[in-house]
């Protein structure tokens, strides 16, 4: 089992990279293997065009969001991390998992997700619930923690003092683990992920 960690920050090893670090450790203490990606340079949002329905990826080739659909396959869960913007998450990020989702979300359907925020003081809670979305709406089983998913701190060294924040991360670690061990268990006892109702959309212009 692996796990993509996508940390949404400017800074490489910065604070969101701290708190994914965390997880990644708990997950590879419970055998599962990981890599953290950074896209702190993606600044492109979708455009709507449409061109993913056809291709199965972004008309947009200059950062990786392509790279990371053409690997979505090889992951058995996500974790995606962000700073906290003006409240809200990362324009890199959100521009990120909006192009991601799109044109990867069949890749992305019944793997385990889960989100990370980071902040100096507020804006945590916000952000998560926007970054959350994206995996509830994808069909996604979502990873949860002792508490909300987030850290504080200015620094890295800050973010490691914030001692419920760092046990929170472990705590999301293990508990997705458990939740990728069960999943798996349930696939070799021949138990299939469930086949989704399609073909109702309602437009609510009339």
């Amino acid at each position: 089992m692996k796990v993509l960690l996508v940390n949404g920050s400017p800074h490489l090893k910065g604070c969101t990279y701290t708190a994914l670090n965390a997880v990644a450790k708990a997950l590879n203490e419970d055998g599962v293997e990981t890599e953290i990606i950074n896209v702190g340079k993606t600044n492109s949002g979708c455009m709507g065009c449409g061109y993913c329905y056809k291709e199965g990826k972004c008309v947009n080739n200059s950062d990786c969001v392509n790279e990371v659909i053409a690997r979505l396959d090889e992951f058995d869960g996500f974790v995606f991390g962000s700073p906290v913007h003006y409240a809200s998450a990362s324009g890199a990020i959100t521009c990120f998992m909006d192009r991601l989702f799109y044109a990867g979300s069949k890749s992305l359907k019944y793997k385990v997700g889960a989100t990370v925020a980071s902040a100096r003081r507020g804006g945590t809670t916000a952000t998560l619930d926007q970054l959350t979305k994206h995996l509830t709406i994808s069909s996604m089983p979502v990873a949860s923690s002792s508490y909300w998913n987030i850290v504080h701190g200015s620094t890295p060294e800050d973010v490691l003092k914030d001692e419920e924040g760092m046990q929170t991360m472990r705590n999301l670690g293990h508990n997705m683990a458990w939740l990728l061990k069960c999943i798996e268990l349930g696939k070799e006892n021949g138990i299939p992920h469930p086949i989704p109702e399609s073909g109702n959309r309602t437009n609510f212009i009339r």
